[in-house]
């Protein structure tokens, strides 16, 4: 069993309702133990048995059955985490304004230069292997940029959490 922090893509947004229990349930029915959530956003810390990305795809057949909607389970370790933090290469003033996408494999150079073309204001963002690092200049809910056409420019699914959610996370799984 490894420790795992499992990040879902766009839960409890609009019609893709996971209630959290629920979640923790579905978890632990895979074989995962120590099993906790983190806010109603699709976090998940557990300890997961096998190869994590066996485990990762069962949970996301797993929701799909039961709840009729795919979304993406995307995991690191907790030292994962931690590295992505420490790499974040942006002056963090507020840090709810800069995120971590978690992505589920880095994007092509080609990709990359094709998202690069997309006008972004006073935002910033930058790969790093398998994370975008973003920094919003006035928060996510008031983008300059338009984070989803450079997600879907390079061409791998991911998850965003702000900086702070991120240090939670690792806070939690480090007990």
């Amino acid at each position: 069993m490894a420790k795992r922090i499992i990040l879902l893509r766009a839960v409890n947004v609009g019609p893709a309702q996971l209630p959290m229990a629920r979640l923790r349930e579905i978890a632990a029915e895979l074989g995962a133990t120590d099993v906790s959530t983190y806010i109603a956003s699709g976090n998940l810390i557990a300890d997961v048995p096998g190869a994590p990305d066996t485990f990762d795809r069962a949970l996301e057949q797993a929701i799909e059955k039961e709840f009729g909607f795919f979304r993406e389970s995307i995991s690191r370790t907790p030292t994962q985490l931690k590295a992505a933090l420490d790499a974040h290469p942006f002056t963090v003033d507020e840090p709810k304004y800069s995120y971590v996408s978690f992505l589920l494999d880095a994007p092509t150079a080609e990709a990359i230069a094709k998202a690069e073309t997309y006008e972004t204001g006073k935002d910033e963002w930058a790969i790093i292997g398998t994370e975008m690092h973003i920094k919003y200049a006035n928060g996510a809910g008031r983008p300059e940029m338009k984070t989803d056409s450079i997600i879907r420019a390079l061409k791998v699914a991911g998850t965003a959490r702000n900086l702070n959610t991120v240090k939670k996370l690792i806070d939690l799984a480090d007990g």
